[in-house]
């Protein structure tokens, strides 16, 4: 039975393709940024290996002493794993390298799909007051996408506007539909966003057409552009929000959290 006398949680969005180089990993830092923009406090949970998310926000491989493999594992304490960024209002859990063992390390655990729902739901999470929590999820359907997709409330799933970029999208559809029927039945699809859109090159409205003709109103109206300064932003360890806040990326990074944020008061309001 639910606690009535608990605030109202935070929403939780697993951002994820198993596709890699699609623009996960930046659309979970600027979106998370753009959303902070707005007045919200947003948790951004880095849960892949590679630890992209932690570099592109100015989290050093030498300050992670204690990670999302730490909350995963060990059943680390939040105010010991959460980290504080350069942006107010922004915190992360940091990964590494360690991540990539999950599989092996948790094969004993009966509960080792649960983990980080479990993690995210502890009445110590509710002192943070998060307005929404984003994961960014390893490129591939391993573990740790299952652990990100049983935590979550919904998936959004970046698009690359190219050629091939649909024909991943099937596979990934089917495990949230496998996830709905055997873990998380109210896991919902928030919507996929085209990245990388060059709108005076054909294939990316091709690509744009065939997604919005296949999955309708799932698409969202906002496209990400291909932008040298989306792409020169983590190299300074900042989201493109802040190193160029006037850029095309920046301002429909804005558009995208806009169009987020009216879509869930839509929904739940």
């Amino acid at each position: 039975m639910s606690d009535l006398s608990r605030p109202k949680g935070p929403r939780i969005i697993a951002i994820a393709n198993q596709k890699g180089g699609v623009g996960k990993t930046t659309t979970s830092i600027n979106l998370a940024a753009a959303l902070v923009e707005c007045g919200l406090r947003v948790l951004l949970v880095d849960f892949d290996p590679q630890g992209n998310a932690s570099t592109g926000l100015g989290v050093e491989a030498t300050q992670r002493e204690m990670t999302s493999y730490d909350l995963l594992v060990d059943d680390a304490a939040l105010e010991d794993v959460i980290q504080d960024t350069a942006i107010e209002g922004l915190g992360i859990v940091p990964a590494t390298v360690d991540l990539s063992s999950v599989d092996i390390d948790l094969i004993s655990n009966e509960k080792r799909s649960f983990l980080l729902h479990d993690a995210l739901r502890q009445t110590a999470m509710d002192a943070f007051r998060w307005d929404y929590i984003l994961i960014d999820c390893p490129p591939s359907l391993n573990l740790l996408t299952v652990n990100a997709m049983i935590a979550s409330h919904s998936v959004l799933i970046p698009l690359q506007s190219e050629f091939f970029a649909l024909e991943g999208l099937s596979q990934l559809m089917m495990s949230i539909r496998e996830v709905r029927q055997i873990a998380n039945p109210k896991l919902r699809i928030e919507g996929v966003v085209l990245t990388m859109f060059d709108k005076r090159n054909n294939l990316s409205q091709q690509v744009e057409a065939d997604a919005r003709n296949n999955l309708g109103e799932l698409v969202f109206k906002t496209v990400i552009p291909r932008n040298v300064r989306v792409s020169e932003a983590p190299s300074y360890a900042m989201p493109v929000l802040t190193y160029e806040p006037k850029s095309q990326g920046a301002e429909a990074y804005r558009a995208l959290a806009q169009e987020l944020i009216h879509k869930n008061q839509t929904t739940t309001g």
